[in-house]
């Protein structure tokens, strides 16, 4: 999961990720216009390193802790974003009153700590591409926290969350097979209801005008939740940066360049240049390029659950998108 504060399905979760989770009245019926070459390429670049950032968590998890990786992670995108808001707007960009910070930094931890950490963790025991289409599932619990929250998305909504559970409870089968650890399947589930969560909360609560500015307090306060639940591991103990792997750090780099600050961008201006069904497509986008890279680069195996509970999420997710479209 990879962007925060505007991350409508993905977030997901590897990245922060961020797959949608938009809330409904967002997702709104666009006027027609012309899709420009611009417009394609920042979909490029959403659907390809937003994938690619569960390929890319693999890596660091291998020779760093997962959490102590995750808050490094995002402390260091957020201080970057922080720099360019600053540049781009001026440092009075970044003043928040103490109230939107509150709200910020509980996004943070939600969407960061709870999203992608758990994903972080969860990738030290669960294929890349498997953890990607369990996060795929998030907007189906968006639909259902929206539900609990007195919305009524509709029935096409509904269809999709009923769908979307086939989906998940054959995605779970690796675990209750013995294939995959039961424990890390639960933990992507964990992480995409915490996430979506997150991504309800933060249309709910009073944020930052400014999603960059945003986003930087919720990258913030993720990522100190994460190294300060890593330091309650005890991650830090016998951890040897010097015996970290030259694939780990260029790992660690890409995801904070590429999948936090990058393709993020490259989102945020989506949002505003394009129709927003045309930007939640990533949602179901994501997961395939996942599983793709996870297959041609780590040979992670495509079981029949993987790819069977993978198309039947996909439909559901394009399902609810298209409803959401249409409202």
């Amino acid at each position: 999961m990879t962007s925060p504060a505007v991350d409508p399905a993905s977030a997901p979760p590897a990245d922060t990720k961020p797959a949608a989770t938009l809330p409904a009245s967002a997702v709104s019926a666009a006027p027609a216009r012309r899709i420009s070459g611009a417009v394609w390429a920042a979909l490029a670049i959403v659907y390809v390193v937003w994938g690619s950032t569960y390929l890319g968590i693999r890596f660091v998890v291998e020779t760093i802790p997962p959490f102590l990786a995750s808050g490094s992670r995002f402390i260091v995108a957020g201080l970057l974003l922080a720099v360019l808001v600053a540049w781009r707007h001026g440092p009075a960009a970044l003043k928040v009153d103490r109230r939107r910070l509150g709200s910020a930094a509980l996004v943070g931890l939600l969407l960061i700590l709870g999203g992608n950490g758990l994903v972080n963790l969860a990738e030290t025991t669960v294929p890349s591409g498997l953890a990607a289409l369990l996060i795929a599932v998030v907007p189906v619990w968006v639909v259902l926290l929206r539900t609990a929250a007195g919305e009524r998305p509709g029935l096409g909504a509904y269809g999709g969350v009923l769908i979307g559970l086939g989906g998940l409870a054959v995605l779970t089968l690796p675990g209750l097979s013995g294939d995959v650890g039961i424990g890390g399947v639960l933990l992507v589930v964990l992480a995409a209801l915490l996430w979506s969560i997150g991504t309800v909360s933060s249309a709910r609560l009073p944020m930052p005008a400014n999603p960059f500015t945003a986003s930087v307090y919720e990258m913030l306060a993720g990522g100190i939740g994460g190294i300060v639940v890593g330091l309650l591991r005890g991650e830090h103990r016998g951890f040897d940066p010097g015996a970290v792997s030259t694939g780990s750090w260029v790992a660690l780099g890409y995801l904070v360049v590429f999948g936090s600050l990058i393709a993020f961008t490259a989102y945020a201006w989506l949002l505003q240049s394009a129709p927003v069904s045309l930007a939640a497509t990533y949602a179901y986008v994501n997961p395939v390029v996942a599983v793709l890279l996870g297959t041609l680069i780590l040979g992670e195996a495509l079981t029949w659950p993987i790819l069977l509970g993978g198309a039947i999420v996909v439909a559901a997710v394009c399902l609810i998108v298209s409803t959401e479209r249409r409202g």
